[in-house]
Parts: structure tokens; C-alpha cells; sequence
């Protein structure tokens, strides 16, 4: 069993940054592939970045490109999403996810409660 919690979120003002946080326990966790997704209202769940298990590999959708950074620790069993230059529409709740899937939800085993991230326009 793996358990996941988010950290780092908050309110910030467009153009400013933020950096998440998921901590995570179980057996097996360098083995995982580790993601971000978020969710905003009345939205489906979109990808934001993925870290393979060694860290070697990382990738992300076009809309976060450039501004956001996905890292692991695993001697620290945490992964990390640095946000910057964010926008208005990056607000939305954010989870992390461990498993062996690429960019989509479905590939992902464990998932954490989330973490608010509200930006200002």
C-alpha cells in the first residue's frame, strides 16, 4: 500500500510561483512512476507533469511547459512540482498520483487527497 499527501498550496498572484510537495510512504515507491494532475470545477482531470521512477525522464503538456518543473527525491520518498509564472488558469485542485502510467489517470494506482492552488488574476 502507498499513501500520498500533498503540500504547497495556497494563493498566489499571476506571475508568481509555488512549489508542491507530496510526501509519500509504502514499499516499492522508487519503483514508481510519479505524476501531477489538477482538477478545476465543472473540469475533468488533466495531466501537469510525469517523472519516471528514476527521475532520468520527465514530461509535460504544452499548457505547462517552461513554467512548471516536476522532480523526485527518492531517498526522501517526495516528488516535487515547481510552478512558476502561473495564470488565472492554473487554478485548480492538485493531486499526485504513483504508478505505472504516463499522462493519463488511468495508469495511476495511488493518488493523494489534493492540494488547493488558487491563482489571482
Amino acid at each position: 500500500q502507498v499513501q500520498l499527501v500533498e503540500s504547497g498550496g495556497g494563493l498566489v498572484q499571476a506571475g508568481g510561483s509555488l512549489r508542491l510537495s507530496c510526501a509519500a510512504s509504502g514499499r516499492g515507491l522508487s519503483t514508481y512512476n510519479m505524476a501531477w494532475f489538477r482538477q478545476a470545477p465543472g473540469k475533468e482531470r488533466e495531466f501537469v507533469a510525469h517523472i519516471n521512477w528514476s527521475g532520468g525522464s520527465t514530461y509535460y503538456p504544452d499548457s505547462v511547459k517552461g513554467r512548471f518543473t516536476i522532480s523526485r527525491d527518492n531517498a526522501k520518498n517526495t516528488v516535487y512540482l515547481q510552478m512558476n509564472s502561473l495564470k488565472p488558469e492554473d487554478t485548480a485542485v492538485y493531486y499526485c498520483a504513483a504508478g505505472r502510467g504516463y499522462a493519463y489517470p488511468q495508469g495511476y494506482q495511488y493518488w493523494g487527497q489534493g492540494t488547493q492552488v488558487t491563482v489571482s488574476s
